[in-house]
C-alpha cells in the first residue's frame, strides 16, 4: 500500500446470499481515519457484506482489496487470520459469556486468564469501559444483566481492545430504540481520539447524524452508492 491509498476497496462486487437478489457494491473505498455510515442493507445483506469485506467469503464477481491485498489472493488460514486481526467487529452476532462479568467479557480479547484477572488487564478493561461509556460500577456484574445499550457498548469495547485498524459496525443501534444518538456520539468521540476508521451499516438516521460519519445509501438493484439522508431514502424507497 502507498501513503494515502484506500485500505479497503471494492469494485464491481456481486455476491449471492439467499436474499431476493445478490449483494451488489459497484464501488466503495475507505481510507485512514475515515468514517462512513452505509444504509440500504437489511440484516442478511449486512451479514454477507461483513463476510466478503473481511475475506470470510469471496465475491462471485468483482474485486475486494483489504490492506493492499485482494481477498482472492489470501491463500491460507494463517494469512486470513492475520488480515482479520486488523478489523474490529461490532455486532449482536458476537458472543458474550452471560454468566461471566462484564469486566471478564471485556478482557477476553486480550487474555483467557480472567478469573482472577491480572491488575494490568483490569486497568485496560477499565480504560476501555470509560472510552465506550460503560459505568465502572457495572463492570463486576454478570453480563446477562446488561441492558441493550450496555450490551452494544460492551461489543464496542471488545472490538477496540486489540487496537484494530478499522471498525465494522453491523446495525449497531437496531436494538437501542431512542439510544442511537448517544451511541453515535460515543463512537464519534472514541474514534476521533484514536484516529480510528470505521464503517457502520445502519438505517438509523439519528445515529448517523450523531456519529458524524459520511453517509452513503446503497441501491441494492444496481450496487450504486449515493449520498445518504432523507432525500435519497425517498428516492430509493419510492421505486
Amino acid at each position: 500500500m502507498t501513503a494515502g491509498s484506500p485500505f479497503i476497496s471494492l469494485s464491481g462486487v456481486v455476491k449471492p446470499f439467499g436474499g431476493p437478489e445478490p449483494l451488489r457494491i459497484a464501488s466503495l473505498e475507505l481510507r485512514t481515519a475515515e468514517h462512513v455510515v452505509l444504509s440500504g442493507l437489511d440484516a442478511l445483506a449486512a451479514e454477507m457484506f461483513i463476510h466478503v469485506l473481511t475475506g470470510a467469503a469471496l465475491p462471485a464477481e468483482g474485486r475486494i482489496e483489504i490492506f493492499g491485498q485482494a481477498t482472492h489472493d489470501i491463500q491460507t488460514d494463517t494469512a486470513w487470520l492475520a488480515s482479520l486481526d486488523r478489523f474490529g467487529l461490532v455486532s449482536n452476532r458476537a458472543v458474550l459469556l452471560e454468566q461471566s462479568t462484564i469486566a471478564q467479557n471485556l478482557a477476553m480479547p486480550m487474555t483467557l486468564s480472567i478469573d482472577p484477572m491480572a491488575a494490568d488487564v483490569r486497568a485496560v478493561v477499565e480504560r476501555l469501559a470509560a472510552e465506550v461509556g460503560l459505568e465502572a460500577s457495572r463492570l463486576d456484574v454478570l453480563a446477562g444483566t446488561m441492558n441493550p445499550d450496555e450490551r452494544m457498548r460492551a461489543h464496542l469495547a471488545r472490538a477496540i481492545a486489540t487496537d484494530p485498524v478499522v471498525l465494522l459496525l453491523e446495525h449497531p443501534t437496531a436494538s437501542l430504540g431512542a439510544g442511537g444518538a448517544a451511541f453515535g456520539e460515543t463512537l464519534r468521540a472514541m474514534s476521533d481520539a484514536r484516529k480510528l476508521a470505521w464503517l457502520a451499516i445502519s438505517d438509523d438516521e439519528v445515529f448517523a447524524r450523531a456519529s458524524g460519519g459520511r453517509r452513503l445509501r446503497l441501491n441494492p438493484s444496481t450496487g450504486e452508492l449515493k449520498p445518504g439522508g432523507g432525500f435519497w431514502r425517498r428516492m430509493f424507497t419510492s421505486r
